[in-house]
């Protein structure tokens, strides 16, 4: 009768020792202070009174790094905010290595963000940001490989400009909107004046080309101005009248 109590408390004791992970979850177990193993996921055991286990969850995070006010490469102040997904890959370094890893993180990242912006131009940090992004991944996951944490992904979600700043870029978007737009009327210009000359010479060589396009002016006027009136004068008494002055100034020069 006296053993029944006994046996009951080994089997509590040895019941203690049954722990549970979800599929997302790893055990970290210590023995007697000492790594001993990865657990999970599922029932495991552990033994009662020595071995020590911290659960890990193994789901990718996300960081939001507050807005940071940080000076570009060209001198200008602006607030920058980022987002920021990780996940554990090794959960007994992310234990033994680092303190707090969700603080270390947060921290490493949101100074290596004010310092990448530093190396930029506005124009840069404004036109590259996927390429920022990209370089601001690479420096965060280098650091912290190490502490089996792997950077998936650095999004910089805004990027707040002084109001100044704002209207100058408005000013200068605007003068090279002008720019583009005399350009290409400048451009259009050109091409109907060589079209307008190509043409007059194919008028030259062909009088009935000529007389055509002065019947088709002729009809133009007439329906924008329907109460002007125009005598056509054919081509052939202009070649006339110009043949006869010329042979009335020749004689003078004999004389």
């Amino acid at each position: 009768m006296t053993l029944i109590p006994i046996i009951g408390i080994i089997i509590a004791i040895l019941l203690s020792g049954l722990r549970i992970a979800q599929e997302y979850q790893r055990g970290v177990v210590f023995r007697l202070g000492r790594f001993q193993s990865i657990k999970g996921p599922g029932l495991y055991w552990i033994i009662p009174l020595i071995d020590r286990q911290q659960k890990v969850d193994i789901r990718t995070k996300t960081v939001d790094l507050e807005q940071q006010e940080t000076i570009t490469k060209d001198s200008v102040t602006i607030k920058v905010n980022a987002v920021l997904w990780f996940k554990i890959t090794n959960p007994e370094y992310a234990i033994i290595k680092i303190a707090d890893y969700n603080k270390a993180v947060y921290q490493f990242s949101v100074t290596a963000l004010r310092n990448i912006i530093g190396q930029h131009s506005l124009d840069e940090v404004l036109r590259e940001r996927e390429q920022i992004n990209g370089t601001l991944q690479k420096i965060v996951d280098a650091t912290t490989e190490p502490w089996g944490i792997k950077i998936e992904m650095v999004e910089m979600k805004d990027v707040e400009i002084p109001e100044a700043m704002q209207r100058a870029m408005a000013r200068e978007a605007e003068a090279i909107r002008e720019k583009r737009a005399r350009i290409v009327k400048a451009e259009a210009e050109l091409e109907a004046s060589i079209k307008l000359t190509q043409g007059a010479k194919e008028m030259e060589g062909s009088p009935i080309a000529l007389e055509l396009r002065r019947m088709q002016m002729l009809s133009e006027i007439g329906i924008d101005n329907n109460t002007t009136t125009i005598v056509l004068v054919p081509s052939d008494f202009t070649n006339a009248a110009k043949s006869f002055t010329e042979l009335v100034n020749k004689k003078k020069l004999d004389e």
